[in-house]
């Protein structure tokens, strides 16, 4: 004969479940869960950037998600390691264990590809702050909803001086001709989609486009001959955005770099 277990039964087994249940598994799941997404994410984000099926906005924010998900997870998964001594409890082991070692790899790999999260909030660098070099060819490129062309007086100088002191004008005892046909040929080796080459006004302008995301930002580079000496500024901004992670800074770092080289 069966006999039915009374709702008092019932919750006292409920209990003792519960009770029963190893340590540290309730936070090995979730673990297991937030990296689960997280990944997803992240993944979505980059591919998405990459391909050009989301906006490179979208897209970073898409990636940007990725970062905080995978912080808790590694957190919550020690702290479920921790109480259950490394078994995970009833969790998974194997996925647990995988989710913080992946959640670590990622930001690792994601401090270390994109080191100017504590990069001043702005998106116009220029070797030159009092006179930095114009667009001109372009400025049609730029769409409705890009940043303004010009050179903004808002506080940019400033931010970038503090942050960046060592971005200023490079002097080289070269023909300007001969650092004009240099810097063209950098561009081309940089991947950077030339716009216009100008010998006789000096200027040179690009588009440089980051891989994951898709964001555009455009470069001008000024040769000019001052006595005995050749000048070379360049300017580098974003075409969205008000903050750029120090990408702009970066890239005019590169080019400088290549074009002071013997080689260059």
């Amino acid at each position: 004969m069966t006999t039915k277990k009374t709702t008092g039964e019932q919750q006292i087994m409920t209990t003792t479940d519960a009770a029963r249940r190893p340590l540290g598994t309730r936070w090995c799941k979730t673990a297991i869960g937030l990296a689960w997404i997280a990944g997803v994410g992240t993944l979505i984000g980059l591919a998405g950037g990459a391909t050009g099926l989301l906006g490179p906005m979208l897209a970073l924010g898409t990636f940007g998600l990725g970062g905080p998900l995978f912080a808790i997870a590694i957190l919550t998964s020690l702290i479920g390691l921790a109480l259950s001594k490394g078994t995970a409890g009833n969790a998974s082991t194997a996925r647990t264990w995988a989710a913080l070692a992946i959640g670590i790899i990622v930001i690792s790999v994601s401090v270390a590809q994109f080191p100017g999260f504590g990069a001043p909030p702005i998106h116009d660098i220029s070797t030159d702050v009092e006179n930095p070099p114009l667009f001109v060819a372009i400025v049609p490129l730029r769409g409705a909803d890009s940043n303004p062309a010009e050179y903004l007086d808002d506080g940019t100088a400033g931010q970038q001086l503090k942050a960046y002191p060592d971005i200023v004008t490079l002097h080289l005892d070269r023909p300007a001709a001969e650092v004009f046909a240099a810097a063209e040929g950098i561009v081309t080796e940089l991947g950077w989609a030339l716009v216009a080459a100008d010998l006789e006004a000096g200027l040179i302008e690009a588009t440089a486009s980051t891989y994951w995301f898709g964001f555009k930002d455009d470069v001008v580079i000024r040769v000019q001959r001052e006595a005995d000496t050749t000048l070379v500024d360049v300017r580098s901004k974003s075409r969205i955005g008000r903050g750029d992670m120090g990408a702009n800074a970066a890239r005019v770092r590169t080019f400088l770099q290549a074009l002071r080289s013997p080689d260059g």
